[in-house]
């Protein structure tokens, strides 16, 4: 059962069946006699589909912002082609034998399926079935022994002392014993929402393999968040965060980051934004009991240089917030895709639901006036990563870099080639990245 939950979805064999299939069906639905008769029949019915496709994509898209982004040509044109396969499918029922309408019926359900494996594709929502489907289970997180977690009196998030291990050495004074494991592991914990009280699901927490091991060593922390709707869990399958980072820890003798997933929206379908509001005191939670958690339960660098936020889509919006709020945390910020400023629907709603009403509220909280009071960020490394084909949240990437340069950071900015707002730049952009905070942790 678990090679079927497995399968992939958007690579391997089967998005290409399912376009194979699609065409098969498509040539023996349009083989309907007399051809001249029934022909014209069918095809205006898939016009039809195709433009109530693309009409679809645009409501969704520019209309309604269902998601918060602009749709791609290439999603949109997948929409098309999936509701023009189920108009063409369904002008053939008319006035035909059993079997043809079995086989128009059938269809239906093939070209949604088309549908929605392109547009897959050129997300990279769902990379397995299971994914899709929502089967899958990450166990509990055994956490490490008290011999082996930090002091009990490790110091607050507000309050970190210098590095209780120099990572400018550890590349070189690590040696990773013989029963170092091969990978990682990965789990869920809960995180107390002690000073907050915001109700948060469980976080996940990505332990490479140098910490399984006995004595092993302090390691720096990053801390990811999701995007808007989503999960902790969509870092691990749609962003493929552990079998990245088990990689690069494979090529740096066991050393990666301890990765934290903190849940910042409460639920899917919310989104409280990383602020202290009516909505929820998510900035609290994140900047405070996450990282206190953190230094109680995990063996982990104390340095704020040895501490990273980071994010994509409204979790991007989230690290640049966060990590220039909090400069005496986080000594890196990873922003992928983030937006201009924290948004809940339009920017009126957003202002009166969480911000009483107040406009110079709403503004003081956005990035930009965050970076310009807490200016210069003289030891702060910025990235920010962004698709190349991202219209919407491209421009974003663009100013909020910008203004972080302008802020006395050290920025890079990474676009992922041919890529929107989506899993493939998520994924690209970890790729890019790491070894520039491997850099700056000492791990490399």
């Amino acid at each position: 059962m678990n090679a079927l939950w497995n399968l992939r979805l958007e690579t391997g064999p089967l998005p290409t069946v399912v376009y194979c299939l699609s065409v098969a069906a498509f040539i023996a639905l349009a083989t309907k006699r007399p051809l001249r008769r029934w022909l014209p029949v069918q095809l205006a019915g898939g016009v039809v589909g195709v433009g109530v496709g693309y009409l679809l994509a645009w409501l969704i898209s520019d209309v309604w912002n269902t998601f918060g982004l602009s749709l791609t040509p290439l999603t949109r044109l997948w929409f098309g082609l999936g509701i023009g396969g189920i108009g063409f499918a369904l002008a053939g029922i008319w006035r035909s034998r059993p079997w043809r309408v079995a086989l128009a019926a059938s269809s239906v359900l093939l070209f949604a399926v088309m549908g929605g494996v392109g547009v897959n594709v050129d997300a990279a929502e769902f990379p397995t079935l299971g994914s899709a489907l929502g089967v899958g289970h990450v166990s509990p997180l055994a956490i490490p022994t008290p011999s082996q977690a930090p002091p009990s009196q490790a110091p607050t998030s507000q309050a970190l002392p210098p590095a209780l291990q120099s990572t400018a050495s550890l590349a070189q004074t690590w040696r990773p014993p013989a029963d170092l494991p091969a990978a990682g592991t990965v789990g869920t914990v809960t995180i107390p929402a002690t000073a907050s009280h915001f109700v948060a699901r469980s976080a996940i927490v990505y332990l490479p393999p140098a910490a399984l091991v006995k004595n092993a060593p302090r390691l720096p922390v990053l801390e990811m968040l999701s995007g808007q709707p989503g999960a902790p869990a969509s870092l691990l399958t749609s962003g493929n965060l552990a079998n990245i980072l088990n990689a690069y820890a494979h090529d740096h003798r066991g050393l990666a980051p301890i990765v934290v997933i903190p849940d910042q929206l409460g639920a899917p379908q919310l989104n409280p934004m990383c602020l202290d509001s009516p909505l929820g005191n998510v900035e609290t939670y994140l900047a405070v009991d996450v990282p206190d958690w953190i230094n109680s339960h995990l063996h982990v660098l104390q340095d704020r240089r040895d501490w990273a936020i980071g994010g994509f889509s409204e979790g991007g919006t989230c690290s640049i917030q966060l990590g220039a709020k909090f400069r005496g945390l986080y000594g890196s910020i990873f922003d992928v895709s983030g937006q201009l400023a924290p948004v809940r629907g339009t920017v009126a709603a957003t202002i009166a639901s969480a911000f009483g009403g107040s406009a110079p509220a709403y503004h003081a909280a956005s990035p930009l006036a965050l970076m310009a009071a807490g200016a210069p960020y003289a030891d702060t490394l910025g990235i920010f990563a962004v698709g190349q084909n991202d219209t919407r949240y491209g421009v974003a990437a663009a100013t909020v870099s910008q203004a972080a340069t302008a802020a006395g950071m050290t920025v890079h900015v990474i676009r992922s080639p041919g890529t929107a707002h989506d899993w493939h730049t998520v994924q690209y952009a970890l790729h890019e990245s790491l070894p520039i905070l491997y850099a700056r942790w000492g791990l490399s």
